[in-house]
């Protein structure tokens, strides 16, 4: 298994529960586990009823798990500030105001929330050498699909601007009078600096995702739900990263054979469509489903996220590989 596993799915499919239940797994098996919430409705504190920030905070009563929250909103704005700072710093005084006021419109828009968050994200997987596994607990599948193919869409816009910004040093080294070196020459280009520095930042996670990272969706057993997933299948299948499994999550527990009442015909019904579901995910979805999670009669915690975790199917011992 790999050291990335990352858990997705059209809201309220309930990947908080499957991830927080597969960071258990991970850690009572003995793995440094850190399990990393991105979807801005988090409710890992609610699994585990403590309360979380942007930092790893240990888990009270296990060994080897933390639980990090990403705040959305203050990753835009730490951003913001640092795109401020480098611009502050390579820029002449007289146009400073018009630069800030052109960042504060371009994160307003759309994308400048995944782009942000993302930072964070390549911070948290280059930090991750303390830990086995690192568990994302992401946001809706839109949101995750997005944050994911920035890699690729970033990293050659990025190269296009790497060499009109090296055309236009070679154009101004040429206009330099006499024998006088132009200072960029001498001393470097900063803004070609600081674009290679988010070039290679780029590289780095697109090749983590692709060979560091397993990917699985959280579903239900309906129509809507294995419609996303298909697209989402499809979606992550042309970023070149292959999802390793299906989860199907809260389906309807069958009542005894000798119910017989309104509510036990009701719920038969009800599950014998989610079995054609299932059955409909296992014979048309590639990757395969490795779990099957009944719902719950009370909020996955204590002795119940246990209970869920033994039911998938997925490795959470590093020694497997």
């Amino acid at each position: 298994m790999e050291q990335f596993v990352f858990f997705g799915g059209k809201g309220g499919v309930g990947k908080t529960t499957v991830s927080s239940a597969y960071a258990h797994r991970c850690a009572t098996a003995g793995e440094e586990t850190l399990l990393v919430s991105t979807d801005p409705a988090h409710s890992t504190a609610d699994v585990f009823d403590q309360e979380f920030d942007d930092d790893p905070t240990p888990v009270e009563g296990y060994d080897s798990l933390s639980v990090m929250e990403i705040d959305p909103d203050e990753a835009v704005d730490e951003h913001l500030m640092e795109i401020k700072r480098t611009m502050g710093d390579q820029v002449s005084p007289s146009i400073v105001n018009e630069i800030d006021r052109q960042i504060e419109l371009a994160h307003r828009t759309p994308g400048a929330h995944e782009a942000a968050l993302f930072d964070r994200f390549i911070e948290v997987m280059r930090g991750a050498d303390a830990y086995d596994r690192v568990v994302f607990d992401t946001s809706p599948t839109g949101g995750t699909l997005r944050l994911l193919s920035l890699p690729e869409y970033l990293g050659g816009w990025i190269d296009r601007l790497l060499g009109k910004r090296e055309e236009s040093v070679k154009l101004f080294e040429r206009a330099a009078l006499g024998d006088r070196e132009p200072r960029r020459s001498r001393v470097g280009d900063p803004i070609i600096a600081r674009l290679r520095e988010r070039k290679e930042k780029f590289e780095f996670a697109g090749e983590t995702l692709r060979e560091r990272a397993s990917f699985y969706l959280v579903m239900n057993p309906d129509q809507l739900s294995l419609r996303e997933t298909r697209r989402a299948v499809d979606a992550l299948r042309e970023q070149d990263l292959a999802v390793s499994g299906l989860v199907m999550n809260r389906l309807t527990p069958e009542p005894e054979p000798e119910e017989d009442g309104r509510g036990a015909r009701y719920l038969r019904d009800r599950v014998g469509t989610e079995r054609e579901r299932v059955r409909e995910a296992r014979e048309t979805l590639d990757p395969p489903v490795v779990a099957t999670i009944e719902t719950r009669v009370r909020e996955v915690k204590d002795d119940l996220l246990a209970a869920v975790a033994d039911e998938l199917d997925i490795e959470a011992d590093l020694a497997v590989d």
